[in-house]
């Protein structure tokens, strides 16, 4: 099987511009080719995690991957899958954001050797002379094509700004520039980036006479149709200071059933016969799948270590009820008013919900506990005094527990 027949198998796949070149070029390693991040946060969360896994299957196959760091297009924001504009971010954030991002990356992506590349948009964006800008590249972009473009349709309604708008040939330019300086002939994305990056080969094609290909990957949705990595309690994060390894490991384990073998083709290297033979596993074996996946992905993002501490943690929680490698929260001094604190907050801070209403709804609903002993009260407060030297476990739900010390 080849590399490119291996990512169809493995339900990647969602758009091509030119599927013959394009698995000529990958399938021979002569791939050279990019995915953008853009450093809205100080850490890449699940949602990037498809495109790293990608990045790496490519470079395990001899091609050339280009991290392109959004210095520049991120102090505007892409407007696509967005109802609302994204806050502004200062250029000390995005820097510090950057810095972030580029030591993650070296755990999924080989730099040595010039096997791959890391750069940032910021180097050539922001010296952009306006006029020279609408000159270079203005003349080939269609404002009537652009409005068609579902990443900007679906904004006409509620607004959409000039600001956002020029977000296209921003990344339009990033290809062209990553094209001519670099030798790169690809653009991969998530399927929602399917018109920015139509609009950066259309923009190779026109100008230089030259060809440039793009391939989207399917966004790998749960079962509530919302996008990777997001959860009750926010985003799950790569870095290990936002998202414990234990509570990565659950975030996977917990998979709804259906989305359990997607996930495995997806975002695991097992091999695609070990994978479709788990298609039909049912009741506990299924459960054994879902491990399976966390222990991979945990092993990929944390390290082995990291992965059998998450796995022997969780056999224990759900053995006994309580676990030695379960998410800690350490209770500080300004956490407490007058000696106290509120369960609602203690949640809200030990990231078990995401804001006081979030955790006080779990409270009425009866899902939360104390070692073991069910809420019904969200009023209460706790002291240092409740809490027993081994820690105070709060459960919600299930499968979601921290261990308050």
């Amino acid at each position: 099987m080849t590399i490119y027949d291996e990512l169809v198998a493995r339900g990647l796949i969602a758009q091509v511009t030119d599927e013959e070149e394009i698995k000529e070029l990958i399938n021979n390693g002569k791939a050279t080719f990019y995915i953008g991040f853009d450093p809205t946060a100080d850490s890449l969360h699940v949602g990037h995690f498809m495109a790293l896994c990608l990045m790496k299957r490519l470079q395990m196959a001899g091609n050339k991957p280009i991290a392109l760091l959004g210095g520049g297009t991120g102090m505007i924001g892409d407007p696509s899958g967005r109802t609302d504009m994204r806050p502004m971010m200062t250029k000390e954030i995005i820097n510090h954001n950057i810095e972030c991002f580029k030591k993650q990356m070296s755990r999924f992506i080989d730099f040595s050797d010039d096997k791959a590349i890391m750069v940032n948009n910021a180097d050539w964006l922001l010296d952009l002379n306006y006029i020279d800008m609408l000159r270079e590249v203005g003349s080939y972009f269609s404002v009537n094509h652009m409005l068609a473009a579902e990443c900007y349709k679906q904004r006409m309604e509620k607004g959409l700004s000039f600001f956002e708008f020029n977000y296209m040939i921003m990344q339009a330019y990033d290809f062209y520039k990553l094209y001519t300086d670099y030798g790169c002939n690809m653009e991969f994305g998530g399927d929602d980036q399917w018109s920015n990056m139509l609009a950066g080969t259309d923009l190779i094609r026109k100008k230089l006479q030259k060809n440039a290909y793009a391939m989207t990957i399917k966004l790998l949705l749960n079962s509530e149709g919302k996008k990777m990595g997001k959860t009750q309690s926010g985003a799950v994060w790569l870095d290990p200071e936002k998202t414990s390894p234990f509570d990565f490991y659950q975030y996977w384990r917990n998979v709804a059933d259906e989305d359990v073998i997607k996930c495995l083709k997806m975002l695991t290297f097992l091999p695609l016969e070990e994978i479709e033979a788990m298609d039909a596993w049912e009741g506990s074996e299924l459960n054994k799948a879902k491990d399976i996946l966390a222990y991979e992905l945990t092993n990929l993002v944390h390290g082995e270590e990291e992965a059998v501490k998450a796995r022997e943690a969780s056999k224990e929680l759900f053995s006994s009820g309580n676990a030695a490698n379960m998410p800690v929260y350490e209770l500080k001094d300004e956490d407490l008013t007058d000696g106290s604190i509120g369960l609602l907050s203690l949640m809200v801070k030990s990231g078990l919900a995401s804001s006081n209403s979030d955790a006080r709804t779990n409270v009425m609903q009866g899902g939360v506990s104390l070692n073991g002993e069910k809420v019904t009260d969200f009023r209460m407060s706790i002291t240092r005094d409740d809490i027993p030297e081994d820690g105070l476990v709060i459960k919600r739900g299930k499968k979601k527990f921290v261990k308050v010390v």
